[in-house]
Protein backbone atom coordinates (compact mmCIF):
# COMPACT_ATOMS: atom_id res chain seq x y z
CA UNK A 1 0.00 0.00 0.00
CA UNK A 2 1.32 3.44 -0.94
CA UNK A 3 1.30 6.48 1.31
CA UNK A 4 0.36 8.83 -1.54
CA UNK A 5 -0.58 8.24 -5.18
CA UNK A 6 -0.88 11.24 -7.50
CA UNK A 7 -2.39 11.55 -10.96
CA UNK A 8 -1.79 14.34 -13.44
CA UNK A 9 0.89 16.13 -15.40
CA UNK A 10 4.62 15.60 -15.36
CA UNK A 11 6.49 17.84 -17.76
CA UNK A 12 9.69 19.66 -18.57
CA UNK A 13 10.13 23.10 -17.02
CA UNK A 14 12.69 25.01 -19.08
CA UNK A 15 14.21 27.28 -16.44
CA UNK A 16 16.42 30.28 -17.29
CA UNK A 17 20.10 29.42 -16.96
CA UNK A 18 21.92 32.58 -17.95
CA UNK A 19 23.16 33.67 -21.39
CA UNK A 20 25.19 31.97 -24.06
CA UNK A 21 28.44 33.35 -25.47
CA UNK A 22 26.31 35.05 -28.11
CA UNK A 23 24.15 36.72 -25.48
CA UNK A 24 21.14 34.46 -26.08
CA UNK A 25 19.01 33.10 -23.22
CA UNK A 26 19.89 29.59 -22.04
CA UNK A 27 17.31 27.25 -20.48
CA UNK A 28 17.83 24.20 -18.29
CA UNK A 29 15.45 21.26 -18.74
CA UNK A 30 14.11 20.68 -15.22
CA UNK A 31 11.60 17.91 -14.46
CA UNK A 32 8.39 19.29 -12.99
CA UNK A 33 4.60 19.29 -13.02
CA UNK A 34 2.61 19.97 -9.85
CA UNK A 35 1.49 16.40 -8.94
CA UNK A 36 4.97 15.03 -9.67
CA UNK A 37 6.53 17.78 -7.54
CA UNK A 38 4.29 16.81 -4.61
CA UNK A 39 5.40 13.18 -4.89
CA UNK A 40 9.07 14.17 -5.19
CA UNK A 41 8.73 16.11 -1.95
CA UNK A 42 7.07 13.19 -0.20
CA UNK A 43 9.66 10.74 -1.49
CA UNK A 44 12.39 12.99 -0.08
CA UNK A 45 10.61 12.83 3.27
CA UNK A 46 10.69 9.02 3.17
CA UNK A 47 7.16 8.32 1.92
CA UNK A 48 6.14 5.50 -0.44
CA UNK A 49 4.62 7.06 -3.55
CA UNK A 50 3.36 6.26 -7.06
CA UNK A 51 2.60 8.40 -10.12
CA UNK A 52 -0.22 7.94 -12.62
CA UNK A 53 -0.12 9.84 -15.90
CA UNK A 54 1.14 9.99 -19.47
CA UNK A 55 4.20 11.38 -21.24
CA UNK A 56 5.32 11.27 -24.83
CA UNK A 57 7.32 8.32 -26.12
CA UNK A 58 10.16 10.77 -26.71
CA UNK A 59 13.45 11.63 -25.05
CA UNK A 60 11.76 13.98 -22.61
CA UNK A 61 9.20 11.36 -21.59
CA UNK A 62 11.84 8.70 -21.00
CA UNK A 63 13.92 11.22 -19.05
CA UNK A 64 10.95 12.01 -16.80
CA UNK A 65 10.32 8.33 -16.17
CA UNK A 66 13.95 7.93 -15.12
CA UNK A 67 13.70 10.95 -12.82
CA UNK A 68 10.68 9.50 -11.02
CA UNK A 69 12.36 6.12 -10.65
CA UNK A 70 15.56 7.71 -9.34
CA UNK A 71 13.51 9.42 -6.64
CA UNK A 72 11.93 6.12 -5.61
CA UNK A 73 8.50 7.00 -7.06
CA UNK A 74 6.71 4.01 -8.60
CA UNK A 75 6.21 4.40 -12.37
CA UNK A 76 4.05 1.36 -13.20
CA UNK A 77 1.18 3.75 -13.89
CA UNK A 78 3.15 6.07 -16.21
CA UNK A 79 2.06 5.55 -19.83
CA UNK A 80 4.16 6.48 -22.87
CA UNK A 81 2.13 8.00 -25.72
CA UNK A 82 3.24 7.61 -29.35
CA UNK A 83 0.73 10.08 -30.81
CA UNK A 84 1.75 13.19 -28.82
CA UNK A 85 4.83 14.71 -27.26
CA UNK A 86 5.67 15.42 -23.64
CA UNK A 87 4.28 18.74 -22.41
CA UNK A 88 6.84 21.56 -22.11
CA UNK A 89 6.70 24.76 -20.07
CA UNK A 90 9.13 27.67 -20.37
CA UNK A 91 9.51 29.42 -17.02
CA UNK A 92 10.01 33.18 -16.96
CA UNK A 93 11.52 34.35 -13.68
CA UNK A 94 10.82 37.82 -12.27
CA UNK A 95 12.96 39.94 -9.98
CA UNK A 96 10.80 39.13 -6.95
CA UNK A 97 11.37 35.39 -7.42
CA UNK A 98 7.89 34.82 -8.84
CA UNK A 99 7.38 33.33 -12.30
CA UNK A 100 5.10 33.01 -15.31
CA UNK A 101 4.84 30.21 -17.89
CA UNK A 102 4.65 29.62 -21.63
CA UNK A 103 3.17 26.17 -22.30
CA UNK A 104 3.63 23.84 -25.28
CA UNK A 105 0.71 21.44 -24.92
CA UNK A 106 -1.31 21.22 -28.19
CA UNK A 107 -1.97 18.52 -27.26
CA UNK A 108 0.46 17.37 -24.61
CA UNK A 109 0.67 13.67 -23.92
CA UNK A 110 -0.64 14.22 -20.37
CA UNK A 111 -4.03 15.36 -21.74
CA UNK A 112 -4.49 12.06 -23.59
CA UNK A 113 -4.58 9.70 -20.60
CA UNK A 114 -7.68 7.50 -20.98
CA UNK A 115 -9.72 5.97 -18.11
CA UNK A 116 -8.83 2.44 -19.21
CA UNK A 117 -5.13 3.34 -18.97
CA UNK A 118 -5.34 4.22 -15.28
CA UNK A 119 -3.66 1.41 -13.35
CA UNK A 120 -6.22 0.62 -10.66
CA UNK A 121 -3.71 -1.55 -8.82
CA UNK A 122 -1.76 1.62 -8.02
CA UNK A 123 -4.74 3.28 -6.34
CA UNK A 124 -4.39 1.52 -3.01
CA UNK A 125 -3.08 4.42 -0.97
CA UNK A 126 -3.72 6.39 2.20
CA UNK A 127 -4.00 9.60 0.15
CA UNK A 128 -4.92 10.23 -3.49
CA UNK A 129 -3.76 13.58 -4.89
CA UNK A 130 -4.70 15.33 -8.10
CA UNK A 131 -4.80 18.83 -9.56
CA UNK A 132 -7.04 20.80 -11.86
CA UNK A 133 -4.69 20.73 -14.88
CA UNK A 134 -5.72 17.17 -15.66
CA UNK A 135 -9.30 18.49 -15.99
CA UNK A 136 -8.58 20.92 -18.86
CA UNK A 137 -9.09 18.41 -21.70
CA UNK A 138 -10.62 15.06 -22.52
CA UNK A 139 -9.86 12.20 -22.18
CA UNK A 140 -7.62 13.12 -19.21
CA UNK A 141 -10.60 14.69 -17.43
CA UNK A 142 -12.55 11.44 -17.55
CA UNK A 143 -9.46 9.49 -16.47
CA UNK A 144 -9.02 11.81 -13.48
CA UNK A 145 -12.65 11.51 -12.43
CA UNK A 146 -12.51 7.73 -12.75
CA UNK A 147 -9.36 7.51 -10.63
CA UNK A 148 -10.89 9.85 -8.06
CA UNK A 149 -13.96 7.60 -7.85
CA UNK A 150 -11.88 4.43 -7.48
CA UNK A 151 -9.62 5.99 -4.83
CA UNK A 152 -12.60 7.14 -2.77
CA UNK A 153 -14.12 3.65 -3.04
CA UNK A 154 -10.94 2.31 -1.43
CA UNK A 155 -11.16 4.80 1.43
CA UNK A 156 -8.34 7.17 0.48
CA UNK A 157 -8.19 10.74 1.74
CA UNK A 158 -8.48 13.06 -1.25
CA UNK A 159 -6.02 15.92 -1.76
CA UNK A 160 -6.76 18.54 -4.43
CA UNK A 161 -4.80 21.43 -5.93
CA UNK A 162 -6.99 23.89 -7.92
CA UNK A 163 -3.93 25.01 -9.84
CA UNK A 164 -5.06 27.90 -12.07
CA UNK A 165 -3.05 28.32 -15.28
CA UNK A 166 -5.29 30.49 -17.53
CA UNK A 167 -3.45 29.75 -20.83
CA UNK A 168 -4.35 26.06 -20.50
CA UNK A 169 -8.12 26.64 -20.35
CA UNK A 170 -10.49 27.57 -23.16
CA UNK A 171 -11.82 30.37 -20.93
CA UNK A 172 -11.72 31.50 -17.32
CA UNK A 173 -15.42 30.69 -17.00
CA UNK A 174 -14.73 27.09 -18.03
CA UNK A 175 -11.77 26.94 -15.65
CA UNK A 176 -13.92 28.03 -12.73
CA UNK A 177 -16.69 25.59 -13.64
CA UNK A 178 -14.42 22.58 -13.93
CA UNK A 179 -12.30 23.44 -10.88
CA UNK A 180 -15.36 23.78 -8.64
CA UNK A 181 -17.08 20.71 -10.10
CA UNK A 182 -14.82 18.38 -8.08
CA UNK A 183 -14.26 20.56 -5.01
CA UNK A 184 -16.83 18.63 -2.96
CA UNK A 185 -14.83 15.42 -3.48
CA UNK A 186 -11.74 16.71 -1.68
CA UNK A 187 -10.81 16.37 1.98
CA UNK A 188 -7.69 18.55 1.69
CA UNK A 189 -7.47 21.56 -0.63
CA UNK A 190 -4.34 23.65 -1.19
CA UNK A 191 -5.07 26.94 -2.92
CA UNK A 192 -3.27 30.23 -3.47
CA UNK A 193 -4.69 33.58 -2.37
CA UNK A 194 -5.23 34.54 -6.04
CA UNK A 195 -7.05 31.28 -6.75
CA UNK A 196 -9.24 31.74 -3.67
CA UNK A 197 -10.30 35.17 -4.90
CA UNK A 198 -10.88 33.82 -8.43
CA UNK A 199 -13.16 31.05 -7.17
CA UNK A 200 -15.08 32.98 -4.50
CA UNK A 201 -14.94 36.61 -5.60
CA UNK A 202 -13.72 37.57 -2.12
CA UNK A 203 -10.34 39.06 -1.28
CA UNK A 204 -10.84 38.21 2.40
CA UNK A 205 -9.03 35.08 3.58
CA UNK A 206 -11.57 34.49 6.33
CA UNK A 207 -14.67 35.07 4.21
CA UNK A 208 -13.40 33.34 1.06
CA UNK A 209 -12.22 30.25 2.93
CA UNK A 210 -15.45 30.07 4.93
CA UNK A 211 -17.43 30.26 1.69
CA UNK A 212 -15.54 27.36 0.10
CA UNK A 213 -15.84 25.17 3.18
CA UNK A 214 -19.53 25.98 3.59
CA UNK A 215 -20.39 25.28 -0.06
CA UNK A 216 -18.16 22.25 -0.68
CA UNK A 217 -17.50 20.69 2.72
CA UNK A 218 -13.69 20.67 2.56
CA UNK A 219 -12.18 19.38 5.81
CA UNK A 220 -8.81 21.15 5.61
CA UNK A 221 -8.35 24.26 3.47
CA UNK A 222 -4.83 25.65 3.07
CA UNK A 223 -4.37 29.08 1.47
CA UNK A 224 -0.74 29.65 0.54
CA UNK A 225 0.47 33.26 0.73
CA UNK A 226 3.99 33.03 -0.71
CA UNK A 227 6.56 34.65 1.58
CA UNK A 228 3.80 35.53 4.05
CA UNK A 229 3.11 31.89 4.93
CA UNK A 230 -0.21 30.08 4.99
CA UNK A 231 -3.76 30.68 6.21
CA UNK A 232 -5.63 27.53 7.26
CA UNK A 233 -9.18 26.54 8.08
CA UNK A 234 -10.05 23.23 9.72
CA UNK A 235 -13.54 23.19 11.13
CA UNK A 236 -13.64 26.02 13.68
CA UNK A 237 -9.85 26.28 13.71
CA UNK A 238 -8.34 29.08 11.66
CA UNK A 239 -5.05 30.89 11.70
CA UNK A 240 -2.10 32.23 9.77
CA UNK A 241 1.37 30.74 10.16
CA UNK A 242 4.09 33.14 8.91
CA UNK A 243 6.61 32.08 6.30
CA UNK A 244 10.40 32.08 6.62
CA UNK A 245 12.51 34.94 5.21
CA UNK A 246 14.80 33.56 2.49
CA UNK A 247 16.42 34.84 -0.70
CA UNK A 248 14.02 33.66 -3.40
CA UNK A 249 15.54 32.37 -6.63
CA UNK A 250 12.66 30.48 -8.27
CA UNK A 251 9.16 29.98 -6.84
CA UNK A 252 8.45 26.99 -9.10
CA UNK A 253 7.22 24.08 -6.99
CA UNK A 254 7.05 25.98 -3.69
CA UNK A 255 3.33 25.36 -3.22
CA UNK A 256 3.79 21.73 -4.24
CA UNK A 257 6.57 21.29 -1.70
CA UNK A 258 4.36 22.92 0.93
CA UNK A 259 1.54 20.51 0.14
CA UNK A 260 3.89 17.54 0.19
CA UNK A 261 4.96 18.61 3.66
CA UNK A 262 1.36 18.83 4.85
CA UNK A 263 0.50 15.39 3.46
CA UNK A 264 3.58 14.01 5.21
CA UNK A 265 2.38 15.52 8.48
CA UNK A 266 -1.12 14.11 8.01
CA UNK A 267 0.39 10.65 7.53
CA UNK A 268 2.79 11.08 10.44
CA UNK A 269 0.11 12.10 12.91
CA UNK A 270 -2.05 9.17 11.84
CA UNK A 271 -5.41 10.44 13.01
CA UNK A 272 -8.52 11.99 11.53
CA UNK A 273 -8.23 15.67 10.63
CA UNK A 274 -11.20 16.44 12.86
CA UNK A 275 -9.14 15.28 15.87
CA UNK A 276 -6.26 17.72 15.33
CA UNK A 277 -5.60 20.43 17.87
CA UNK A 278 -4.74 24.01 16.95
CA UNK A 279 -1.17 23.49 18.15
CA UNK A 280 -0.75 20.39 15.97
CA UNK A 281 -2.11 22.21 12.97
CA UNK A 282 0.16 25.22 13.47
CA UNK A 283 3.22 23.00 13.89
CA UNK A 284 2.43 21.05 10.73
CA UNK A 285 1.87 24.20 8.68
CA UNK A 286 5.17 25.58 9.99
CA UNK A 287 6.91 22.37 8.83
CA UNK A 288 5.30 22.71 5.39
CA UNK A 289 6.23 26.41 5.23
CA UNK A 290 9.85 25.44 5.82
CA UNK A 291 9.77 23.18 2.78
CA UNK A 292 8.26 25.93 0.65
CA UNK A 293 10.99 28.31 1.83
CA UNK A 294 13.74 25.84 0.93
CA UNK A 295 12.25 25.21 -2.51
CA UNK A 296 12.28 28.89 -3.54
CA UNK A 297 16.02 29.09 -2.85
CA UNK A 298 16.65 26.59 -5.66
CA UNK A 299 15.75 26.34 -9.33
CA UNK A 300 13.34 23.84 -10.80
CA UNK A 301 10.44 21.81 -9.46
CA UNK A 302 11.46 18.22 -8.69
CA UNK A 303 15.19 19.05 -8.28
CA UNK A 304 14.36 21.70 -5.65
CA UNK A 305 12.61 19.33 -3.23
CA UNK A 306 14.56 18.92 0.03
CA UNK A 307 15.26 15.84 2.11
CA UNK A 308 13.81 15.37 5.58
CA UNK A 309 17.25 16.02 7.07
CA UNK A 310 17.49 19.34 5.22
CA UNK A 311 14.07 20.42 6.49
CA UNK A 312 14.92 19.47 10.06
CA UNK A 313 18.23 21.34 9.86
CA UNK A 314 16.49 24.42 8.45
CA UNK A 315 13.91 24.40 11.26
CA UNK A 316 16.63 23.92 13.89
CA UNK A 317 18.35 27.06 12.63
Amino acid sequence: MYDVVALGEILIDFTPAGLSENGNPLFEANPGGAPANVLACLAGLGRKTAFLGKVGADEFGRFLREVLASRGIATHGLVLEEAAQTTLAFVHLHEDGDRSFSFYRSPGADTLLRPEEVDRAQLTASIFHFGSLSLTHEPARSATLAALHWAKERGALISYDPNLRPPLWSSLAEAKRQILAVMDQADIVKISREELEFLTGSDSLAQGSAQLVREYGTSLLLVTLGKDGCFFRLGDLTGLVPGFPVQAVDATGAGDGFLGGMLHEILRRGKALEEWSLAELEASVRFANAIGALVVTRKGGIPAMPSLAEVQSFLAR
